[in-house]
C-alpha cells in the first residue's frame, strides 16, 4: 500500500431502506472493489475478511456492503430483485459525488452477494468480478442451476470455490464457466473454516495480481 488507509462507514438510501457501506481506502487507490455478503450471514465471513485484507494490501479501495434487510435486523434476505435494486444505487453512490471512489470497478461478494454482482454487472459497467462460493444450485438440487446468472459475470471474473461446496463443486462450476472466468479451487465447504485461511489467502493474492487496473 502506498500510504495510510482511511476507513469510513456510511449509509446509502435504497428502495429497500438504508444499506450500510464499510469503505477502506488507501492513498491513491488503483481502483475499487465492492463486495456483498451472503443470505445467511454478514460481513464477518472469513473469505470476505481475507479478500478485504489482500486487496487493500494490493492498493485497492474496498467497500463491503450490508444489504438493507441485514441493516434492519431481519433474519431473512430479500428476493433477488429486491437485493439488486438495493445494490445498484449503493455502487453508483460510491462512484459519484464528493470523495468518489475510482474505477476500474470490481464487483463481487460471497454466495448470494456473488449472484447479485453478476446480475447487475452489466448496468454498472463493471470491469471485473470476484465471486466467492458462487451458489450454482441449492444443496441436493443440481438440476436447478443458476448458470444463467453466472453467464452475466464481467470479463474477466474470478471464482473462488470450496472443494466440498454443496451449492456447487468446482467440477460442477467448470461446466458452466463463461469465457474470461478463472476458477480457483480451495479446500473447504460453502462456508470456510479457519483451516482454509492459507489457501484462501494464496488464491486471493493471485487474483489481486490479475485484476485490471
Amino acid at each position: 500500500m502506498s500510504g495510510p488507509t482511511r476507513t469510513t462507514v456510511r449509509e446509502v438510501e435504497t428502495p429497500g431502506g438504508p444499506a450500510r457501506v464499510h469503505v477502506q481506502r488507501p492513498t491513491g487507490p488503483r481502483g475499487t472493489v465492492v463486495l456483498g455478503h451472503g443470505a445467511g450471514g454478514g460481513l464477518g465471513a472469513i473469505d470476505l475478511a481475507i479478500a478485504r485484507e489482500v486487496l487493500l494490501g494490493a492498493g485497492w479501495a474496498v467497500a463491503l456492503v450490508e444489504q438493507p434487510w441485514l441493516v434492519a435486523g431481519r433474519r431473512v434476505a430479500g428476493r433477488p430483485p429486491t437485493l439488486d435494486a438495493a445494490w445498484v444505487p449503493v455502487v453508483e453512490a460510491l462512484l459519484s459525488g464528493r470523495g468518489k471512489l475510482p474505477r476500474p470497478l470490481v464487483v463481487g461478494g460471497r454466495s448470494a452477494g456473488a449472484r447479485v454482482a453478476c446480475r447487475t454487472a452489466g448496468p454498472l459497467e463493471a470491469d471485473a468480478g470476484l465471486l466467492l462460493s458462487f451458489p450454482l444450485h441449492l444443496p441436493g438440487q443440481p438440476d436447478k442451476l443458476r448458470a444463467h446468472e453466472l453467464a452475466l459475470a464481467p470479463d474477466p471474473s474470478f471464482v473462488v470455490q470450496g472443494t466440498n461446496d454443496t451449492f456447487g463443486t468446482p467440477d460442477e462450476l467448470r461446466a458452466h464457466l463463461p469465457a474470461g472466468t478463472t476458477l480457483f479451487e480451495v479446500p473447504g465447504a460453502h462456508s470456510y473454516s479457519k483451516g482454509s485461511r492459507s489457501a484462501l489467502t494464496r488464491a486471493l493474492t493471485s487474483i489481486a495480481g490479475m485484476l485490471p487496473g
